[in-house]
């Protein structure tokens, strides 16, 4: 940005009265920057990601925080024949994504995925059971969201022991919405990152990253072979290599990240 720009708009607004006026412009910078956009698909980009990006691209995907399987269900009707996989921990919520799944024909898992195999304890709200906001992080609940927490136990394995189990060798698209718990599936599925058998992956990153310390400088680093974007309602807009001045990178609030793979042909449809 010009050096004459930024001095002309510090000596207009750079005031104490201006405080409220420049809050509103950067509230409305943030959401042309595709952040906060959470209302609706055409708005958060997943619509365009899914019916344009996606379409007729996908043989195996996992749709890990499947919720009620809104997402499974949008892959399954623009990917004809894709083999989908949906994980959700939730009790009550698995019950209604394994009725979606059963009548599209892809395959539901009560299962939380993470960073290792075993038992981990899930919270929602305990007003409202069966949220879409249901985290392995109680803080989730009751620090992001202000409300009293329940917990359930809930079964856990990693993405690569998921994989061998179920003789997948690659996997298309691993879409991750688990409410500040992505970094740690990621961390579940070292091998298969490491051996580049995952092309395309979308994670949400938001404020309940503040609550599992997770920076989006460790998305960097974990995905270092993969080229990082931000969803928009009409395209994907690539993020700068991390540097010394990364304030329009670490920002945590609702966002869609999609990382893909440095030697995918999917980049060359991509402006660099």
């Amino acid at each position: 940005m010009s050096a004459v720009l930024i001095n002309l708009y510090r000596w207009l607004f750079l005031r104490k009265r201006c405080y409220r006026f420049n809050r509103f412009v950067f509230n409305l910078a943030l959401r042309g920057m595709g952040i906060f956009n959470y209302e609706t698909d055409r708005l958060s980009g997943e619509k365009w990601f899914l019916e344009t990006f996606c379409k007729g691209k996908l043989k195996v995907a996992l749709d890990v925080g499947g919720n009620v399987g809104h997402y499974a269900e949008m892959i399954v009707q623009h990917n004809p024949g894709v083999r989908v996989f949906s994980f959700e921990p939730h009790p009550t919520t698995f019950k209604t994504l394994s009725a979606s799944a059963d009548k599209l024909g892809y395959q539901a898992m009560n299962l939380a995925l993470g960073g290792e195999q075993g038992f981990i304890d899930l919270y929602d709200y305990a007003a409202v059971d069966g949220s879409q906001h249901a985290s392995v992080y109680q803080g989730v609940i009751e620090d992001v969201h202000g409300s009293k927490s329940v917990r359930h136990r809930v079964s856990m394995t990693t993405l690569d022991a998921f994989m061998a189990e179920h003789g997948i060798d690659r996997v298309d698209l691993l879409k991750i919405d688990t409410e500040g718990n992505e970094y740690q599936v990621l961390k579940g599925a070292a091998s298969a990152l490491d051996r580049g058998a995952i092309d395309l992956i979308h994670f949400e990153f938001n404020v309940t990253n503040v609550i599992s310390r997770v920076f989006m400088k460790d998305f960097y680093e974990l995905l270092a072979d993969y080229r990082l974007y931000r969803m928009l309602p009409d395209g994907l807009v690539r993020l700068r290599d991390y540097g010394s001045d990364m304030v329009d990178v670490e920002i945590f609030g609702f966002q869609n990240i999609v990382a893909i793979r440095k030697d995918s042909p999917l980049l060359s449809s991509l402006s660099p």
